[in-house]
């Protein structure tokens, strides 16, 4: 009954009934003179402000001579502006109680800060300044391209890194989308300063970015700061080439010796992109087979038979068709016993299909996780920017969640029929 009490729970918190619309912090949108979009989100319980600009672009975009050329371009664009250094941008953002940062993934980069809430005009100022005038200086280029190097050679040695990275390559073929974000050593050893400033004028166009800004702030005085501090963002009108063909996966299996204490075995098909009609049929699929210590693969792989010290399922959320992958990590000696349980789990799920039981509490697990996730000031701009900025709209997450929760065992069944066809394999065994 505990169980069943708790399952309540995570479906009452996390979709959103009409009495909590009503409660919940009003999104004011607004579209600048020059096609900025900004949203802002008024949550005056906490003192906290969190801003997330985010430019459409990232590896997802990029070719094998480009690989992580976004990544590289945003690690540097932190490396100083035309009003500040590196270590001058850190100690404002500290000053201001808050911090700065930026990153690049598949479809989308980010400038993100937070800040005490009375000191959101000046964090707001900050993101602008790194926005519109990184200063790009060959000596910082060249101390961020070594560390960028350090950190791929660490992801080369890190046996589930690398066995995800390689999983990936396989399964998307010439796609972008099996490119690693963080870019490979020889397209980052080759990467210009013309280069990087090419990539920054591509993206850094206000038809391709979003502003998101949430926490106690005052949101007229919010858009009217961005108006003034983004005003000057070129406003672009060169269309997006068209998106790569959707892969067509091999579906072939790939064994990999290297120093390592653990085998990892993964499985990769290809899933649905945001807009596909079984988008949250998959994620509940997942958690069927993947999802928390009920999960099918936890139960049975693990508890049941004892071959995996670590496993799960996930599907990354993709602008285009997004990747589903079923891991485990095992003893050296158990990875070919662990491959095979692994296969038959996933294979019972497409014949035999899911029950109603598993499918509750693996709606109960996406929606849980969904709500923690949005949790923070930080997480709520970053999901009302990349939502936006994908094209699903900033109302996407709660739009989800009530789709989650409209999901059926035959939903999960007919998504386990089409998308679970052959794998596509990387085992990674620990050499001799």
């Amino acid at each position: 009954m505990r169980a069943v009490g708790l399952l309540l729970a995570l479906l009452l918190a996390a979709v959103p009934s009409a009495a909590a619309a009503d409660t919940a912090p009003a999104i004011t949108r607004r579209v600048l003179d020059n096609g900025l979009r900004v949203l802002v989100r008024e949550a005056p319980a906490a003192g906290v402000v969190a801003i997330s600009f985010q430019v459409r672009g990232g590896s997802g975009d990029e070719t094998a001579e480009t690989a992580g050329l976004t990544h590289f371009l945003h690690r540097a664009m932190l490396r100083g502006t035309a009003r500040h250094t590196a270590v001058g941008l850190m100690e404002a953002a500290e000053a201001l109680g808050g911090a700065l940062d930026t990153s690049a993934d598949a479809d989308v980069a980010e400038i993100r800060a937070t800040a005490l809430a009375r000191h959101w005009e000046a964090a707001l100022g900050l993101v602008a300044e790194v926005a519109l005038t990184p200063r790009l200086a060959d000596d910082e280029i060249e101390r961020e391209r070594r560390l960028l190097l350090g950190q791929i050679q660490s992801r080369l040695d890190n046996p589930f890194p690398f066995a995800l990275d390689t999983l990936l390559a396989d399964l998307y073929g010439g796609h972008p989308y099996g490119l690693p974000s963080l870019g490979r050593p020889q397209s980052i050893e080759r990467a210009t300063r013309e280069a990087l400033l090419a990539r920054y004028r591509a993206l850094y166009r206000a038809d391709r970015a979003v502003l998101a800004v949430s926490g106690r702030v005052p949101p007229g005085a919010v858009v009217r700061a961005a108006e003034r501090l983004f005003g000057r963002l070129p406003a672009g009108s060169a269309p997006d080439p068209p998106p790569p063909e959707p892969p067509a996966p091999p579906g072939r299996r790939r064994v990999v010796e290297r120093p390592a204490h653990q085998a990892q075995v993964l499985m990769g098909w290809i899933g649905p992109a945001l807009e596909e009609a079984d988008y949250a049929a998959v994620k509940v699929l997942a958690a069927v087979l993947g999802g928390g210590m009920s999960g099918r693969l936890f139960v049975q792989v693990r508890d049941v038979q004892g071959l995996a010290y670590s496993l799960g399922m996930f599907h990354a959320t993709r602008r285009g068709p997004g990747p589903m992958v079923a891991y485990l990590g095992t003893a050296g000696e158990s990875a070919d016993a662990a491959e095979a349980a692994l296969a038959r789990e996933i294979e019972r799920l497409r014949v035999e299909g899911a029950t109603e039981s598993e499918v509750a509490r693996a709606r109960a697990w996406v929606l849980g996780a969904l709500a923690m996730d949005r949790r923070t000031n930080a997480r709520h701009a970053w999901y009302l920017a990349f939502y936006e900025l994908v094209g699903a709209g900033w109302d996407f997450p709660d739009r989800h969640a009530r789709a989650v929760a409209a999901v059926t065992a035959a939903d999960v069944t007919a998504a386990a029929r089409r998308r679970l066809g052959p794998p596509t394999t990387a085992v990674l065994r620990p050499r001799g």
